[in-house]
């Protein structure tokens, strides 16, 4: 059974930090599987912030960068969002996903197969 299970989703103040981690399991996702995260807030659609390529080349977006960062550990098949700074509109539910069916670093909620469960972030004023 393919999972992804994420973790390490909490509450913190604003200004805080959170390192989220997403672990694969089963054998159809790749260890360097293109991954990413989407948080999606209630009332909107999921969107990306970061996404990492199986070679470690990273995209993230603009309103997150210098913020957020992604990385990857194909030995464990995990990859991890280190949150900083946090402000109170990062609250979302955070999900990550594997395997994009299009080019890695551009793709969008629709092209990824896998999801995980997600993780709650909520950051307080």
């Amino acid at each position: 059974q393919v999972q992804l299970v994420e973790s390490g989703g909490g509450s913190v103040q604003a200004g805080g930090s959170l390192r989220l981690s997403c672990a694969a399991s089963g054998w159809i996702i790749s260890s360097d599987a293109c991954k990413s995260w989407f948080p999606q807030a209630p009332g909107k659609e999921r969107e990306r912030v970061a996404i990492i390529d199986r070679d470690g080349r990273i995209s993230v977006e603009d309103s997150v960068k210098g913020r957020f960062t992604i990385s990857r550990d194909n030995g464990r098949n995990m990859v991890y969002l280190e949150m900083s700074s946090l402000i109170p509109e990062d609250t979302a539910m955070y999900y990550c996903a594997a395997g994009s069916r299009g080019s890695c670093l551009d793709g969008s909620a629709a092209d990824f197969i896998y999801w995980g469960q997600g993780t709650q972030v909520t950051v307080s004023s």
